[in-house]
C-alpha cells in the first residue's frame, strides 16, 4: 500500500518548495482549510490525514506500529519519499509537533524548518516541569473516553478549542472527533497524553516556530517557554489567541506570525 493512498494524502498550490501540513488528535486535514489559501500561490502544499482519521485507510491501523508516536512520523517520512520532498517546512498541530520532531530528527536533511502550533513534549507534571496536567487527571481522562468516547467528545472537545463566545468552533471539533474511529481514537489518545519527548528535544537542530496560545488547556505556556528552553534553534511567538487551535479560531493571526518566520 502507497503511503500516498493509505495517508489520504492531496497536494495543491502552486510553489516548489513543500509545505506538510500534519493535524492534531481527533481532526482531518479539513482542519487546514483557514490557513491553506495564503500560501498556495508560493508553496507546494502537501495535506494528509493520520491513520484512523479523515478519509484515510483504516484498515493499515496497528496497534503495535501506533503504540508510539514514532509510527506516525515514520508514516510522515514514507509520504515525504514517495513525493521525493526535500527542504519540506513541516507544520504540526498538537500532537503532530512532536510527530514532526521525531521525523526530523530520523532525516534531519530533509526538513529545513518546522512550525509547531500548541506543541507539548510531555502533557504530566513532573518536579519542577508543567505539563498542564497531573498523572491523575490524565488516569481519568483516559478512563471517561474508554468508558464513553462520544460523551467524552461533546464534553472536551469545547474546552480543548475554548473560545466559549463563538461555540460553533467546539461544535466543529466535537462533530470531528465523534467521525474518527473510536477504537483508533482510544488508542491514539492513550498514546498521545503518555508520551514524553522531553529527551529528544536537546538533539533538534531543525529551526523551529513554536505557536504558543495565550490561554491553553491542553498547552500552557509554561511548556511553550519549556520547548524553546530546550530547542537550539527555536522562535517561540505567543499568540493573543486563546484556545488549542488557533488555525481556526484565529487563522489570519496564526498565518501572519508563520509568515514573518518564514
Amino acid at each position: 500500500m502507497s503511503a500516498l493512498g493509505r495517508n489520504n494524502v492531496k497536494v495543491l498550490g502552486n510553489g516548489g518548495k513543500a509545505m506538510l501540513f500534519a493535524h492534531g488528535y481527533g481532526c482531518d486535514q479539513n482542519m487546514w482549510r483557514l490557513i491553506t489559501p495564503a500560501f498556495r500561490d508560493e508553496y507546494k502544499l502537501v495535506l494528509f490525514d493520520h491513520v484512523g482519521a479523515g478519509q484515510s485507510d483504516a484498515s493499515a491501523y496497528s496497534h503495535v506500529k501506533y503504540s508510539s508516536l514514532k509510527g506516525y512520523a515514520t508514516d510522515v517520512l514514507e509520504i515525504c519519499r514517495e513525493l521525493a520532498l526535500t527542504e519540506v517546512i513541516f507544520v504540526g498541530h498538537s500532537v503532530s509537533a512532536m510527530i514532526g520532531v521525531l521525523a526530523a530528527l530520523e532525516e534531519p536533511k530533509r526538513f529545513e524548518k518546522l512550525i509547531l502550533i500548541g506543541p507539548s513534549p510531555c502533557y504530566i507534571n513532573e518536579g519542577d516541569y508543567v505539563g498542564g496536567f497531573t498523572r491523575k487527571d490524565i488516569e481519568g481522562l483516559l478512563e471517561s473516553l474508554d468508558s464513553n468516547y462520544l460523551g467524552w467528545s461533546s464534553t472536551m472537545a469545547p474546552v480543548i478549542m475554548g473560545n466559549p463566545d463563538r461555540p460553533e468552533l467546539g461544535e466543529e471539533l466535537t462533530n470531528s472527533f465523534c467521525r474518527t474511529d473510536p477504537e483508533i481514537a482510544k488508542h491514539f489518545a492513550r498514546v498521545t497524553f503518555l508520551s514524553d519527548n522531553r529527551a529528544d528535544l536537546p538533539r533538534l537542530k531543525t529551526r523551529s516556530l513554536l505557536l504558543q496560545c495565550s490561554e491553553d488547556v491542553i498547552a500552557p505556556l509554561p511548556v511553550g517557554q519549556y520547548l524553546h528552553g530546550q530547542m537550539a534553534d527555536s522562535h517561540l511567538v505567543v499568540l493573543e489567541a486563546t484556545g488549542h487551535c488557533p488555525h481556526l479560531s484565529a487563522p489570519e493571526e496564526t498565518i501572519a506570525a508563520m509568515k514573518t518566520f518564514l
